[in-house]
């Protein structure tokens, strides 16, 4: 009997290994948040809500619908480029990253990333499949450097709760939204003397990427061609003067929110700290989920839009997006068919990340019921056509977004005139953009 016990364990003991041993293993590092401890073990994709939710649900249904390919996973803190820099300066980078479409030049032109049309040809994956920003977002060269998965911008989240109090809705239902600067002053004076709350909830301390995004987005609504050259920026303009006399003149008036980082900002429009956060696409999907929820300060009065033309022009909103790239490195053929079969996989469930408020990148998603059914998405649909990237040849676009959110924030708060500011930011960006 103890011969047999024995037996049978070093049987269990070697079928383990076996299996261990066949395993493919993928080397996947991502942003997007940490939250194991809520979704940990969720592999039903369609019960996941939020960015972090849905992207751990999604890996752990790959996982469990590929019991021989295993995805060993590591977050990083947003964005990760620094770490992944890192990385690669020593040799030890993962086999898939999360990454901007913003970002991907600055790695494929170095040769740091690797194209993926072979992988999706082996997947089956159709490169015709994705949108044109989508796919746009990730081909350099004629090449795609990453899996397209979404493009998101910022948006106008709105507690109508709060504008209700103001007198900022309409018959409706709907609220009162600024089409020029003055109708925003005007609009934020209102809504704080009936309410005694900021008009606005920003993202004004520790993150440069609110301001650089906002300013995009209203110098594209002007027309201003400020990236006609790729590797110089204009930003000394009248056109980004008015932006930026008009987000001082915001704070001036006391008409925001002030010293809330990206958690406060988040958290502060949940509270009921103020109207109207302006924040991104991603954060839809944990609105809607909070007014659903009785007793919240957004029950039954969450809303949201793209952010309002403010000046003549044309329609118009700074987009990025992100995609999955393939750090340059030697991989086996087991792992390139275990990435192949993980792309497809998150290429067919573009929907259930696009449930975050994300706009899918696979085209045949905008089709689906399901897909139209969400809440708030027909406010949203027109980004498809209004989104705006800067010119693909723009490097650094993330450092450039430091330097723009430095500046537009020391004029902001006064330590700088707006013309210093905005002239101090073109010399720093172009002696960046020189020295590549």
């Amino acid at each position: 009997m103890k011969r047999f016990l024995f037996g049978s364990v070093a049987l269990m003991a070697a079928g383990w290994a076996s299996l261990a041993s066949a395993q493919t293993t993928i080397e996947l590092q991502r942003f997007f948040g940490a939250c194991d401890a809520e979704y940990g073990s969720v592999t039903d994709v369609s019960a996941a809500v939020g960015e972090c939710g849905i992207i751990t649900a999604l890996v752990n249904k790959f996982q469990a619908d590929n019991p021989d390919i295993k995805v060993n996973v590591t977050t990083v803190e947003w964005p990760g480029y620094d770490q992944l820099n890192a990385q690669m300066a020593s040799g030890a980078a993962p086999d898939v990253v999360s990454m901007h479409y913003s970002a991907i030049s600055d790695y494929q032109s170095r040769g740091l990333l690797d194209p993926v049309d072979g992988v999706l040809a082996a997947a089956g994956v159709d490169p015709a499949a994705f949108t044109d920003a989508g796919r746009g977002g990730v081909t350099k060269e004629g090449q795609m450097y990453g899996l397209p998965f979404d493009n998101w911008t910022m948006l106008f989240h709105v507690n109508l709760n709060l504008m209700k109090d103001a007198g900022l809705v309409n018959a409706d239902g709907t609220p009162i939204l600024p089409k020029t600067p003055d109708e925003l002053y005007a609009q934020g004076k209102q809504f704080t003397e009936k309410t005694g709350k900021p008009y606005l909830v920003q993202i004004l301390a520790n993150e440069t990427a609110a301001y650089a995004r906002v300013l995009y987005t209203f110098l594209q609504q002007q027309n201003s061609d400020f990236f006609a050259d790729p590797t110089a920026i204009k930003l000394n303009t009248p056109e980004a003067a008015a932006v930026v006399g008009m987000l001082k003149k915001i704070k001036d008036e006391g008409l925001t929110t002030v010293n809330m980082d990206y958690p406060a900002a988040v958290s502060g429009f949940i509270n009921g700290d103020g109207g109207i956060a302006i924040n991104g696409t991603w954060l839809i999907g944990d609105f809607v989920a909070q007014s659903q929820q009785e007793g919240t300060a957004l029950a039954n009065g969450y809303t949201v839009y793209p952010i309002p033309q403010l000046f003549a022009g044309r329609d118009a909103t700074y987009a990025d997006g992100h995609g999955w790239v393939l750090p340059h490195k030697e991989r086996s053929a087991e792992q390139d068919a275990a990435i192949a079969k993980l792309f497809k996989f998150l290429a067919d469930n573009d929907y259930h990340w696009a449930r975050n408020g994300h706009l899918p990148a696979v085209k045949s998603v905008f089709d689906m019921p399901e897909f139209q059914n969400l809440p708030h998405r027909a406010n949203i649909a027109k980004i498809a056509e209004t989104g705006t990237a800067l010119p693909a040849a723009v490097m650094r676009q993330f450092a450039i977004q430091d330097i723009i959110g430095e500046e537009v924030g020391a004029a902001v708060n006064g330590d700088k005139t707006v013309e210093d500011a905005l002239s101090t930011a073109e010399t720093r960006i172009n002696e960046l953009l020189a020295d590549l």
